[in-house]
């Protein structure tokens, strides 16, 4: 082969190549992993934080708690409340054993009854309140934000923590709604991570409900089968259809 045609025959190889990387750029789809699970958590009641017991990054346990209040003005009307209840219960029994005995009026007692209702019921409103001085995590996972710290007054549903669920994730791309036919749940996909360089099966779990009029798109989820550790939320890849 002359050194002509070998340029030639060279040129030709860098064009197919170039050629095939852009058609399988053109099959796949851009997309983002997402965490199934993530909130902010925010304070019930207005106070100011005692404590947060996490920093961004951290791990977490379900159920661990992330916040606490300052109640001490809180939980004094819950032990007000408490010592309330016991007068009108006392106040109840008292009147029910002078109207067996013929010594107390029906109204009086019905009166004394009614007055240990109203204590209990306000007993439970004091202990609901208390009840959100500490705030837990709902599920296991990782603070992606502190947005309140220590000794900050809040209000009520003011944001302080932002937390994810870093053990599940989810693929999430938009396709054509040409392409709405092709798909379905279930169905095995490809997902290329930038980050890590790993091409990762994943499985169709659930298209979305509407077309967005504008782009003439489709939200889709797809679940990434085995193993995800090294992978986080934010992370961007491209899936491939044809799997």
């Amino acid at each position: 082969m002359t050194p002509a045609r070998a340029l030639l025959a060279a040129a030709l190889l860098s064009a197919c190549a170039t050629a095939s990387a852009q058609e399988a750029l053109d099959a796949s789809i851009p997309a983002q992993l997402v965490a199934v699970r993530q909130t902010i958590l925010s304070a019930e009641i207005a106070g100011k934080i005692d404590h947060v017991s996490v920093r961004e990054g951290d791990r977490f346990t379900a159920g661990q708690v992330l916040i606490t209040l300052d109640c001490v003005i809180h939980q004094a009307r819950l032990e007000e409340a408490r010592a309330t209840l016991d007068a009108a219960e006392s106040s109840r029994a008292v009147h029910q054993r002078l109207l067996a005995l013929n010594s107390a009026g029906t109204l009086e007692t019905e009166l004394a009854a009614a007055e240990a209702a109203k204590a209990r019921a306000k007993l439970s409103s004091a202990r609901a309140v208390v009840s959100k001085c500490a705030i837990a995590a709902p599920f296991g996972g990782r603070v992606v934000n502190r947005q309140a710290s220590p000794h900050q007054y809040v209000q009520a549903g003011q944001p302080i923590l932002e937390i994810l669920d870093d053990g599940a994730l989810e693929v999430a791309f938009i396709v054509p709604s040409a392409r709405i036919a092709d798909l379905a749940p279930g169905q095995d996909i490809s997902v290329h991570v930038d980050e890590t360089g790993l091409t990762y099966p994943a499985t169709i779990a659930r298209l979305g409900a509407r077309i967005d009029p504008v782009s003439h798109s489709l939200t889709v989820a797809a679940s990434i089968d085995g193993d995800i550790r090294g992978l986080l939320a934010g992370m961007t890849g491209r899936v491939r259809l044809d799997r």
